[in-house]
């Protein structure tokens, strides 16, 4: 979830950001009886073009009564985006928000110089989950913009089609389509879905390029990757990956690099360790009426507090 609990010991931040890992395998975490691998940031690589923070969550099944209960908590300096294949959540934020995230959707949260949401699933009747939270990091010059929430359909969404894949543009632009959520910096963002075989070229417009196997296997260069794998591909490369014989559902992803490393802090990513304290001291202060961070309306009866490290 967009909550980041904890950071390994080991995760990049600043100028501590390594060389290149090609191949990622993604960290299983549990977050109250729920499981998440999170991909990015990883020990050796930090960000895939602005994609600083990449989650796989579930898939999972409920029982009754219980699922999804994320309090308010704060961002700063990132967008989040949520991309469910199956389940619902509950999203309301500080801007008055209140708004279901369904399979297909587009959800992007531009924090800016502050948010504060929830993700809750209140009483959903679905009791599956499962889909995708990634952060972008902002430019220099939005950090301290405004925030704002934008929601798009599924059925606003380019969807390609033909020789045996169904291509869903998530975020920004590739193959000639361009989605219809606007974004701080460059990018591309695709759910792509791979029959027995069928193959998909990387789009080659984009600086920084990853893809993360969801289901299935790849085959790129002769090599297979199963589900689970994030690979990091070297700027300039004409790169293509096949279907394995049971098929395959990967979501690629990149774009312009940062301008920098991000400092990483709980919730909190910015392009100094001055901006991550200033965050903090607000969300201490709690000062929900006349400081920089406010609960959402209609959610504000709690709150994750600052964590002690």
């Amino acid at each position: 979830m967009s909550w980041n609990p904890a950071l390994d010991p080991d995760c990049p931040t600043g100028d501590a950001v390594d060389a290149i890992e090609t191949v990622i395998v993604p960290r299983a975490r549990d977050i109250g009886g729920f499981e998440v691998r999170r991909a990015l940031p990883a020990p050796r690589r930090q960000m895939v073009g602005p994609f600083i923070f990449f989650d796989q969550m579930g898939p999972a099944e409920f029982v009754t009564g219980q699922g999804i209960d994320v309090r308010p908590h704060p961002h700063i300096g990132l967008a989040t985006v949520t991309y469910l294949h199956s389940g619902t959540i509950h999203h309301r934020d500080s801007l008055g928000t209140d708004q279901w995230i369904n399979p297909g959707a587009v959800n992007l949260m531009q924090a800016g110089h502050g948010i504060t949401h929830s993700e809750r699933t209140d009483g959903a009747a679905s009791h599956r989950l499962f889909g995708i939270q990634s952060w972008i990091a902002l430019p220099k010059g939005a950090e301290d913009g405004a925030a704002a929430f934008i929601h798009a359909p599924a059925a606003d969404l380019p969807v390609l089609q033909g020789e045996g894949k169904e291509v869903r543009l998530i975020l920004g632009d590739a193959y000639g389509a361009r989605a219809p959520v606007p974004t701080p910096s460059e990018m591309f963002y695709l759910d792509a879905i791979l029959q027995p075989g069928a193959t998909i070229p990387l789009p080659d417009n984009h600086e920084d390029r990853g893809a993360y196997v969801l289901e299935g296997e790849v085959v790129i260069a002769g090599q297979t990757f199963p589900a689970g794998k994030m690979m990091i591909f070297r700027p300039g490369d004409g790169v293509s990956m096949k279907a394995g014989n049971q098929g395959a559902r990967v979501m690629l992803l990149g774009g312009a690099t940062m301008e920098g490393p991000r400092y990483i802090w709980w919730n909190f990513v910015a392009s100094s360790k001055e901006r991550i304290e200033e965050a903090k001291e607000a969300w201490r202060a709690g000062d929900w009426e006349n400081g920089r961070f406010q609960l959402p309306p209609g959610d504000d009866a709690e709150f994750i507090p600052l964590p002690d490290r």
